[in-house]
């Protein structure tokens, strides 16, 4: 995984069941409710942007099809 996260110029590479969290440029950590905060919305955001991009494939797709 690799989730880039503006708000806190990081990269998030991995993550686990117990809530920490492995940034690029570091070891596990446990987040600050700031971090959570951050790495939920740069989720989101890229959830967002993927599914867009999704929609426009399978269309294109589609389209071709035809």
């Amino acid at each position: 995984m690799r989730l880039h996260i503006d708000t806190m110029d990081a990269v998030l590479v991995e993550f686990d069941a117990d809530g920490q969290v492995r940034f690029e440029q570091g070891g596990w950590s446990k987040p600050t409710l700031q971090e959570i905060r951050a790495i939920i919305h740069a989720a989101q955001h890229d959830i967002e942007q993927l599914t867009d991009l999704v929609d426009v494939l399978e269309h294109a797709s589609r389209s071709r099809q035809k």
